[in-house]
């Protein structure tokens, strides 16, 4: 009986409709993006000033319009993408291994070292970023890298809090104990007993963060403080179609559009991992 409600409940799971929008909107975009030097080769850059401003689906070879100098919109929807996506993926991942390590360590052996990286953290968390980020990138320069160290070093803070939290509640139950008491190390039992029953909660904020450091690029982007603008990206997109909006509005609406349906299509994939991973926190339906 036990096995069959498991194996009902995996069903309802996979068949969830939060799985289905969140695999076609983001898993869409992301192999569109993939598969980008395929579809255009020229990168979105072949400009033909003959074509300027076609409105969209007037044109077959270019189905969603062309901007002011004459480049295909579609084109550079799609590579644009892959500036969001590379920022998205690569600053979640930096931010999730510093924040982990440093939650593991903080939650594990308590005392001076436990305070010290927990008031730094929240010295971090008490400055607006938006604030830093424009100092910082001002100070530094635009870039990609700069833009994905920046978020790294912003973001590590809440899987730091995360983990701590997860590993305070796990440090002292029985399996950890016996551990303890055979003589496993410390280094050992953090990385083989503690980091896998944390994982759960650290992969789903790791998607919703994603979504959101995507909405940051291209806000940044938008501000002039983001990727160089001769980069096709979205928040670039939508800075150079915002004076177009009364005579040609499928400049910006195209990027923008891009970023809503991606960004809803990772946090549905959050929402159906959070109800997956952590089954005592489902809201009833």
């Amino acid at each position: 009986m036990a096995a069959a409600q498991a194996l009902s409940s995996a069903r309802r799971h996979f068949r969830s409709l939060e799985l289905v929008l969140g695999l076609l909107l983001a898993g869409g975009m992301g192999l569109a993006v993939l598969f980008s030097g395929f579809l255009f080769p020229d990168g979105g850059e072949s400009m033909d000033l003959m074509a300027r401003l076609i409105p969209p689906f007037e044109s077959l070879a270019h189905p969603l319009g062309t901007d002011p100098l004459g480049r295909d919109v579609l084109a550079r929807v799609i590579v644009g993408g892959k500036i969001s996506l590379t920022v998205g993926i690569f600053s979640v991942l930096g931010a999730m291994t510093l924040g982990t390590l440093i939650g593991l360590i903080a939650g594990y052996y308590r005392g001076f070292t436990e305070v010290l990286l927990m008031r730094f953290a929240d010295i971090q968390l008490a400055l607006p970023f938006i604030l830093v980020a424009i100092m910082f990138l001002a100070i530094l320069g635009t870039g990609i890298d700069k833009v994905i160290f920046f978020m790294i070093v912003a973001q590590w803070v809440q899987y730091a809090r995360l983990v701590r939290g997860s590993v305070l509640a796990l440090r002292e139950r029985e399996f950890i104990l016996s551990a303890r008491a055979i003589g496993v190390g410390n280094v050992r039992i953090i990385f083989t007993h503690v980091l896998p029953n944390v994982l759960g909660p650290i992969v789903i904020l790791m998607t919703l963060q994603v979504a959101n450091n995507i909405l940051l690029e291209s806000s940044l982007t938008f501000l002039g403080l983001g990727v160089d603008p001769l980069i096709p990206s979205w928040g670039g997109m939508l800075a150079d179609g915002r004076t177009y909006l009364q005579t040609a509005w499928w400049v910006s609406v195209f990027p923008g559009l891009a970023i809503m349906f991606t960004v809803l299509g990772l946090n549905l994939l959050g929402d159906w991992l959070r109800d997956l991973l952590d089954p005592t926190g489902q809201t009833s339906r």
